[in-house]
């Protein structure tokens, strides 16, 4: 790191949403151009800055700050040229020089301590005292904020973000918890928000210090995908964490219980702790499950066998008996789940499913959990089809609280169908069950054999192993699929056996690459010039998508996502292109959104109407259309042609998707599917994983890497274990 000092010369740009500033500073004789979150500097000012140096493409050598201080000047000229600066608003160079006339030194005390004694300046009246003492006011708060923080390692992105949650009570709120920070600041852990802490004098042993951590470790342990944590998980990680005795992270759990923070329930001996949030929607999602299930339904005058065998005609197929039992199913009971993989037909069987209701005058609605499988279930029957949160009508209260619209009145149809369901979590389901009236026919569709949902739950497994709805499973293969080595290497794969490769004109190919730098190469290889040789209707970037099983190393996302950027979107003085977090973001780049957005705002693109609304979610994907210097903004376009500005408070969501883990995949599905196989951590190099990564390409599969790494995953059928109890509520109950 760097340091600077020097006078605020101008400021050539400032977002007043986020503090980002472009500005010149005089160092001695020397002008800098400096850039960075900067909130309440003024042309004038005196600053000490830290960063480092940068070359912008266009714009030359740049100081990026990282942390900033104002020097406060002392002597009778310093104060003047800074009240003459226009930072404080009533204040000119005519009113500074009579202030500081009257006070001389003692000028910024006056302001600070006794500002109405300004009265006593000829020109300084009520209304202009009530303006330069907020002006004043409101820049010594965002300053004392910004330094209160920046000595505990937060970063000034992130101090906007604090004072933009919290306002003036930002100091007041974070001593008094700063532990609240971990759970609405992105970015900030609990080993920051406990360095506050102990600075601000709370024991290692105080409760509320312990308290605070135990619902971190909890929520954390909920973040990877369980929906409570066991007592004896919680007590370990809490004593490795806290560093305080088993005894004490004990009692201050059982506290939490009695005063009514988490919940600590006794499930067949095991002590199971959890979150309140996962606890209510798990019993909200066992008790509508049994209520609809138990709820007698109208029967529909109609002759199944005889509908199916029409629909058989109409579309020149024969369905299988397990089809028909699907088919069957879903008129026969309130609750159904077809789960099958890929080939199996589950999208022929929903159209028949559709097509009976629909002649029968009953109306139904579709959707899915993301926007993508949304769209194509909506290609695929020819009907629309929306994210499960559109269909709640979701909605934001105080830009904060989440609410759906359709908790309380009951969706209006006969009939829904649910696709893509294994990527349902538990909270998402909870709200979508609340919303369905008994005597609707409720439908869900998805693969159990791919990954669990991101978010907390194992809902379509618990489900199907509840045995109290009826499930279909579906193992026949359309013969048309039979003919594609993806689906039937898919099913080896479930199977556990090996699959086969690099069958001469079909569309399943293994690469052996034993180093991974000679895999990277490879992959970077395919991409930009072997596959779109190939097959000239591949386009490079929007139709073939490399996945990889983890993030960091050679052939991880991280690294994939540099090395394909080089290649497939170069930097040029043609692209506008901004660097964040070590991420370079150019225009014309690949990205995808990288957690729930609730608040973002969108509109459609021109071209495609004048729609507005809010809301980006975890997995959507886009392209880059506009890079804003002057309003430092990134414009993205997403696949359903909603348009989307991020400012620097948003931008940490985003990242490149030139390469995608295959977790961040679930729902999607691209031409051709490049796959990196290689040796790394059982608990992802597993039989469930490489199953969901081929199942999502849709034309061509490449494997590149070491054949016994394929073995090795297929052989490794321990998934990762969730702590979920849906299933177990609802058969407990039953039985």
């Amino acid at each position: 790191m760097n340091n600077i000092e020097g006078i605020v010369e101008s400021i050539i740009f400032k977002n007043s949403d986020n503090g980002y500033v472009v500005a010149k500073i005089k160092e001695e004789k020397s002008s800098i151009t400096i850039v960075g979150y900067m909130p309440y500097i003024k042309e004038g000012q005196n600053l000490k800055i830290t960063g480092e140096w940068t070359i912008h493409p266009e714009f030359g050598q740049q100081f990026k700050a990282e942390v900033f201080e104002e020097i406060i000047p002392n002597t009778k000229l310093g104060i003047e040229r800074y009240l003459s600066s226009g930072i404080i608003a009533g204040i000119g160079p005519v009113t500074a020089k009579k202030i500081v006339k009257k006070f001389g030194e003692d000028t910024l005390k006056i302001l600070d301590n006794n500002i109405n004694k300004l009265e006593e300046i000829e020109g300084i009246g009520p209304k202009k005292i009530k303006l330069i003492k907020k002006s004043y006011n409101k820049n010594k708060e965002i300053k004392n904020i910004m330094v209160f923080l920046q000595t505990y390692g937060i970063t000034p992105n992130q101090c906007i973000k604090i004072y933009k949650r919290f306002g003036s009570e930002s100091i007041n709120i974070v001593k008094k918890n700063p532990y609240t920070l971990t759970e609405e600041i992105a970015g900030i852990g609990f080993k920051i928000a406990d360095k506050i802490a102990s600075s601000i004098g709370i024991e290692k042993e105080s409760p509320f210090r312990i308290q605070s951590g135990i619902k971190y470790i909890i929520n954390k342990f909920c973040s990877i995908g369980n929906t409570y944590i066991p007592l004896e998980k919680l007590l370990e990680k809490s004593v490795s964490i806290l560093m305080v005795s088993k005894e004490i992270v004990e009692k201050n759990i059982y506290q939490c219980a009695l005063d009514g923070n988490i919940k600590i329930e006794t499930i067949e001996g095991e002590n199971c702790v959890f979150d309140l949030l996962y606890y209510y929607c798990e019993l909200g999602v066992t008790k509508k499950v049994l209520s609809l299930s138990s709820t007698k339904y109208e029967s529909i005058d109609v002759d199944i066998d005889k509908e199916i065998e029409i629909f058989e005609k109409d579309n020149h197929i024969k369905f299988a008996e397990s089809q028909k039992e699907a088919i069957r199913g879903a008129f026969e009971n309130s609750m159904e789940i077809i789960t099958g993989g890929p080939g199996t037909g589950k999208t022929t069987i929903i159209n028949c499913i559709i097509d009976i209701f629909e002649k029968s005058n009953l109306k139904v609605i579709m959707g899915a959990p993301t926007g993508r499988a949304a769209k194509r279930m909506t290609e695929s029957t020819g009907r629309e089809s929306k994210t499960i949160h559109r269909i709640l009508e979701m909605g934001i209260v105080n830009e904060e609280d989440i609410i759906f619209m359709k908790d309380e009145n009951y969706l209006d149809c006969d009939v829904i169908v649910i696709d893509e369901a294994s990527m349902i979590d538990i909270i998402l389901m909870h709200n979508l069950l609340k919303a369905i009236s008994l005597g609707t026919r409720v439908i869900i569709v998805g693969d159990s054999d791919q990954l669990p949902s991101v978010g907390p739950g194992n809902v379509l497994k618990d489900l199907i192993d509840s045995q109290c709805v009826k499930v279909v499973r579906l193992k026949d293969i359309f013969r048309q699929s039979k003919e594609s080595m993806i689906i039937v290497n898919a099913h080896k794969i479930n199977n556990g056996e090996m699959p086969v490769l690099n069958k001469k004109g079909k569309d399943f190919y293994f690469i052996n690459c034993i180093e991974q730098k000679k895999i990277l190469k490879t992959i970077v290889d395919l991409v930009d010039s072997r596959l779109p040789g190939y097959n000239s209707d591949w386009h490079k970037i929007k139709d073939i998508q490399v996945l990889s099983p983890m993030r960091k190393g050679i052939i991880g996302v991280s690294n994939l996502n540099s090395k394909l950027q080089q290649v497939l979107n170069p930097e040029s003085k043609y692209k506008n292109q901004k660097e964040f977090r070590n991420v370079i973001f150019r225009v014309g780049d690949k990205v995808m959104q990288t957690k729930n957005n609730y608040c973002i705002k969108w509109k459609k693109a021109k071209e495609f109407g004048d729609e507005e609304g809010k809301g980006v979610y975890n997995g959507d994907l886009g392209y880059i259309k506009q890079i804003d210097d002057e309003n430092d903004t990134v414009t993205v376009i997403f696949d359903d042609d909603r348009e989307v500005e991020y400012d620097n408070l948003s931008l940490d969501e985003l990242d490149l998707a030139y390469a995608m883990t295959v977790h961040k995949s679930q729902g999607s599905e691209f031409k051709v599917v490049i796959l990196p196989v290689f040796m790394g951590p059982p608990m992802l190099m597993n039989r469930n994983l490489f199953y969901t990564a081929i199942t999502r390409a849709k034309q061509l599969v490449v494997l590149v890497g070491i054949p016994k790494s394929i073995k090795f995953m297929i052989n490794n059928n321990n998934s990762l274990e969730r702590y979920s109890l849906l299933g177990w509520r609802i058969k407990n109950i039953i039985e």
